[in-house]
This record gives structure tokens, C-alpha cells and sequence, in this order.
């Protein structure tokens, strides 16, 4: 895989439509012509070479294009938007909408992530090794659409409305995600390892989550099934007590939820309707 290298020269307050930085775009092209792919600063057109000093070494199909990104780009949204392969890695924090509607390849941020990170994802693979914002791989806003395909891991915690709208793939939740995690979810699977704020599955259609850690309560349009002792996700079984919830009721939903029981004895009464 041939290298491109974008190390970050100016200090940038406005936000930046960063759409163009993606291998399918960098591929094929000359380094000067890279430098001049425009990026919008505000209201402003500039070009990526006011911005960042290029170098490295283009590929000639994206699949074999890597690009590095060395320097936080929180102001800028849309990087990796649409991209098909290839990889880029951001040495720093990254802005929003990161691999909006991305359909494969590799994105890996060294950093934290602003909201709708993967949003509506198709496929491909996105880790970012610090905590993410809200609505990670949700529906751009009124599609209702969310991710359909891929992974997304996050090393650390995400915010509200993780998974919604989700209909495939898989959102991996090392540390622990505030409320609404997998609202309106129609399918894939979520797993959260440490926390959840509540309100897990709200509206939920199909798909599953699992909960490796503590939840204040499960929502009542949730109906209790049975004691399992394993969960599943990501092709990966994790052993122990789990609590499987079938629901959301509201929706006529047969979606399921996963929840450690050793890491919720204030939920054992449920126990009792196994009697």
C-alpha cells in the first residue's frame, strides 16, 4: 500500500468540508493535483495545499492508497465520505460525520471523534482509539437509514444514540455509552462492555444488543425471557449469567437485549416469572 502523508500547517477555527480527503479521490492523481483539490473553510473555497504540506506517494487504484493525516482535524467534517478502499489513519482528533455513507476500507483514528461518526455506513472497517460523540453510526439526519454494513470499534466511551436507525453490521462499545444506544434499531448488533446510560433498544425493531456492563433499568415495553449463559456478538462468545430481553413492544419489535446479570442484581427480581 503506497502512502500519502498530510501533516497539518495552519491552524483552522472555520469549519472545513473535508470531503475530498479520500483515497478514492488522492488515487490516480499527481501530488500537485492533490494540492489543489479545494476545500471549503467557512463560506471560502481554499485548496488542500494551503492547508496541509503533501507528500508521500499516490497509488494508482484506491484499494492500495493509504493516507495519513498527522494533526486534530475537529473542525473538519466529512473525511473519508463515501470511500470504497483504501485506508486512512488520523494521527490526532477527528471532526464529524467521519466515513459518512462509507462503503469499505479502513479508517483508524489515534484520537476522539465528534458526532455521527460511520453515520448510514455501508461497510468497511473504522477504530478509534479514544471516545466518540453522539449518534455513531446513525441515519444522516431525516433518512432514516442508518449503518447498513461494517464495524465500527471505539476503544473508549460514545455518546447518545449510538446504532440509531441501524440496520446491519456491528458497533463494538469498549467502554460504556450513554442513553438511547440502538433507538429505532431494525438490525446488526451492538456490543457495549462497560455502561449504559439507559433507554437501551428503545423503538427497537430487530437486531441485538449486548451489555456487558450496568444499566439503570430496561425499559418496560422490553418483555423478559429467559437466563442464558452466553451472549454472542461479533462472532465472539462472551460466557456468563445474561438476562434476554424481546422487544420493544411498541414497535412490535423482536429485537433482543443481552444484559450481563452479574453486573445487575437489581434486576434478579425478574428471576421470579422463571418460577
Amino acid at each position: 500500500m503506497k502512502e500519502l502523508h498530510l501533516l497539518k500547517r495552519v491552524d483552522v477555527r472555520l469549519p472545513v468540508d473535508g470531503r475530498e480527503i479520500s483515497p478514492d479521490n488522492f488515487a490516480g492523481r499527481r501530488l500537485e493535483e492533490i494540492e489543489r483539490l479545494p476545500l471549503l473553510v467557512g463560506n471560502r473555497e481554499r485548496r488542500i495545499g494551503d492547508i496541509f504540506e503533501v507528500s508521500g506517494i499516490p497509488a494508482d487504484d484506491p484499494s492500495e492508497q493509504a493516507i495519513v493525516i498527522t494533526g486534530e482535524t475537529r473542525s473538519f467534517r466529512w473525511i473519508g465520505r463515501g470511500m470504497t478502499g483504501g485506508l486512512i489513519r488520523l494521527e490526532g482528533d477527528a471532526g464529524f460525520n467521519l466515513g459518512e455513507e462509507m462503503a469499505g476500507g479502513t479508517i483508524n483514528v489515534l484520537g476522539s471523534v465528534e458526532d455521527w461518526l460511520g453515520c448510514s455506513m455501508r461497510g468497511g472497517v473504522i477504530e478509534v482509539h479514544g471516545n466518540a460523540g453522539n449518534q455513531v453510526g446513525a441515519s444522516i439526519r431525516g433518512r432514516g437509514k442508518g449503518m447498513r454494513g461494517g464495524t465500527i470499534v471505539i476503544h473508549g466511551d460514545v455518546g447518545y444514540e449510538a446504532g440509531s436507525w441501524m440496520e446491519g453490521g456491528l458497533i463494538h462499545v469498549m467502554g460504556s455509552a450513554g442513553q438511547f444506544a440502538g433507538v429505532h434499531m431494525g438490525g446488526g448488533e451492538i456490543l457495549i462492555e462497560k455502561d449504559s446510560e439507559g433507554r437501551l433498544g428503545a423503538n427497537m425493531r430487530d437486531g441485538k444488543i449486548v451489555l456487558l456492563g450496568r444499566i439503570p433499568q430496561v425499559l418496560p415495553s422490553f418483555t423478559f425471557e429467559e437466563v442464558r449463559d452466553r451472549a454472542t456478538a461479533g462472532g465472539k462468545a462472551y460466557k456468563g449469567r445474561f438476562y434476554l430481553f424481546r422487544g420493544d413492544l411498541t414497535e412490535e419489535g423482536n429485537g433482543r437485549l443481552f444484559i450481563s446479570a452479574e453486573a445487575n442484581p437489581h434486576l434478579s427480581f425478574y428471576e421470579k416469572y422463571l418460577e
